[in-house]
């Protein structure tokens, strides 16, 4: 769950802020996926993504405004960063990563990209529960264990 790029500092950083809006981000009917931050100069920063629990369909913007306001209200009041930071509030996107059980479970019926250690595979979520997925592909079914997969991520098909 828990992002950073920078120095071990933005890492301690990030921990807190996780600790510190899960519960925030959870009030608001939201789970909390990442939080990064980046420092840059003397400013800061704080990227959170937030997504809806399983079965709920897709973040909206009314959804990501409401948590915008809660985690900007909880930052205030803690005021764990110090000095000037920014604040970015978003949804995991169209194209997400795909790295949690409950992920795959909310992929049912999508189009996904598989990659294992034997390569890559494309193919549309038939089912996943919490040990593996399996993954339609050509009228075939091919399950994966997640322990297997070294990445996996939503396809858009136009």
């Amino acid at each position: 769950m828990l992002q950073t790029r920078e120095d071990p500092m933005t890492d301690t950083l990030a921990s807190r802020l996780v600790e510190l809006l899960t519960p925030v981000v959870a009030g608001a009917g939201l789970l909390l996926e990442t939080v990064e931050v980046a420092r840059a100069g003397h400013r800061s920063t704080v990227r959170v993504v937030v997504d809806l629990p399983d079965g709920q369909g897709d973040v909206g913007v009314d959804d990501i405004a409401g948590a915008t306001r809660a985690i900007s209200e909880a930052l205030d009041r803690a005021d764990p960063v110090k000095g000037r930071y920014t604040l970015e509030v978003s949804s995991p996107g169209a194209e997400r990563e795909l790295s949690a059980p409950r992920h795959f479970r909310r992929a049912v019926g999508r189009d996904v990209r598989l990659t294992t250690g034997a390569g890559e595979v494309t193919g549309t979520v038939l089912r996943a529960d919490g040990e593996s997925v399996t993954v339609d592909v050509g009228g075939q079914e091919r399950d994966s264990a997640y322990a297997d997969l070294v990445g996996a991520r939503m396809l858009v098909r136009l």
